[in-house]
Formats: structure tokens, sequence, C-alpha cells
């Protein structure tokens, strides 16, 4: 990871909507209804300063993360997480899952391998689905 940035991660509200899709379209990630989910308040966001004064407001948004409650287990399932292309490797995402882990208690994510690094770094249980899909699962530790 080079040159951490500094961030504040919190729950999404409507004013975040549209930029939170933005982040997502960005990473090319479809998630159903945004809306739904943030009202539900299950959508983080990071937010940080602007490193250019010439970046608009809404480059203040740096992140989001989508999870989706699971029924019958304590904990979520992480629908999406996504960090600006030019604030990626600069623990974003990771202050994001932490953030979705302490209130969860409990993250499950299934993802490509080309993100399994990512996964790994925040020290996930991994197992293969198929050839190209991996679970991944992590506890929020006592």
């Amino acid at each position: 990871m080079s040159n951490p940035l500094p961030v504040t991660v919190r729950t999404a509200t409507s004013r975040d909507s549209l930029e939170v899709r933005r982040i997502l379209d960005g990473a090319m990630l479809e998630i159903g209804d945004v809306d739904a989910r943030i009202d539900a308040g299950d959508v983080f966001v990071a937010t940080g300063a602007r490193e250019h004064p010439r970046e608009s407001d809404d480059e203040r948004l740096l992140g989001a993360l989508v999870c989706e409650p699971r029924e019958h287990e304590r904990g979520a399932r992480v629908s999406a997480v996504a960090v600006r292309r030019r604030r990626r490797a600069r623990g974003v995402g990771t202050a994001l899952v932490e953030r979705a882990l302490e209130r969860e208690g409990a993250l499950t994510a299934r993802f490509d391998e080309s993100v399994r690094p990512f996964y790994d770094s925040l020290g996930f249980s991994i197992t293969r689905i198929d050839d190209r899909r991996y679970e991944g699962e992590r506890r929020r530790s006592a």
C-alpha cells in the first residue's frame, strides 16, 4: 500500500446516492437498488480531504461499501466495495471493510480472482467456489 490516506468512514445518507453510484459504476459493479441499501443503513462511504485544490467537492467521497444482512446468521455479505481509481491501494477499501466488520461482527464476500489479494490482505478465510470465483469470510476479533 502506498502512502495511506487519512479517511473517515460513515454510514451513507441519501445525499450520497449519486456519488455512491458513480463510484460503483467506475469500478464496473452493478448493485440493485442502491437507494434502498442506503435507506436501510447498509452502505458505508469513505471521505477524505481533497489532495489537489482543483478537485471538485464530489471528490471528497473516496469509496463505498454495500452490505446485505444475512437472513439466518449474524453479520452481513459484502455486495460491493469500490474506491475511486486514483485513491486505490491507499487504505480506503481496508477502512471501509474494517468499519463494516466493526458494526456487523462478521462479513462474507464473493469475488473474482483478480481481487483475491485484497481479501487475503484483510485476513479473510478464503475458499474456491468454482474455477473463477471465491468466497471469503472474516469475523471480528474478540
